[in-house]
């Protein structure tokens, strides 16, 4: 059987990049949903809302192919939400409150086969603790880096690793935005396997 198309539902270059490392040829794009949390809603409730959102709102437009959502939301222990910052004062107050903390991570992952209409989700973990970081530190970070369309405002790829004291996880990949592991189990689920392309 021939393999479908895939179709990455993004447009994060950070997504794009990972997605490549695995040498499937794809196309990516953007789809238009509301990101904002439903009431009483959980961060791992929300981010398999959005990856699944973002996979189906596409669906229509491209039949025969396998779709890949993902989203993601930080939260610190006492429940509050680490979005994507947009703007340097935001990403400073991020960083504050996470300064000396732990963070966790929720990706969430949606392949939908629109051949059969299968769906599969996950939610990927991922915990950060972050070293105790000073106003000059934050403010340096954030002029080198600028994380503004990063949730928990760094880049972990880059000079955010700096950020860090420790990382608990089973793919570090989730932190940049798609937790590669996890997707590989979905598509070879869907007879898709990475490991036997030509």
């Amino acid at each position: 059987m021939n393999q479908p198309p895939l179709l990455l539902a993004s447009s994060s270059p950070y997504r794009k990049e990972l997605l490549a490392r695995l040498g499937l040829p794809f196309n990516s794009a953007s789809p238009d949903i509301d990101e904002t949390p439903a009431p009483g809603e959980s961060a791992e409730q929300l981010t398999l809302r959005l990856a699944t959102g973002k996979a189906r709102a596409l669906a229509e437009h491209y039949p025969d192919t396998i779709i890949i959502g993902s989203d993601q939301v930080a939260t610190l222990p006492d429940g509050t939400l680490l979005n994507k910052p947009g703007s340097h004062q935001k990403a400073r107050e991020q960083l504050g409150l996470s300064s000396g903390n732990s963070v966790r991570f929720l990706t969430g992952l949606a392949v939908l086969d629109t051949r059969t209409g299968t769906l599969k989700t996950r939610c990927e973990p991922f915990e950060v603790h972050f070293r105790e970081l000073t106003a000059e530190e934050i403010e340096n970070y954030l002029n080198k880096e600028q994380p503004y369309d990063c949730a928990g405002s760094f880049k972990m790829e880059g000079l955010g690793i700096a950020l860090f004291r420790s990382m608990e996880g089973r793919d570090p990949n989730s932190l940049i935005g798609l937790p590669l592991i996890e997707l590989i189990d979905l598509l070879r689920e869907l007879g898709v396997n990475p490991l036997l392309q030509p």
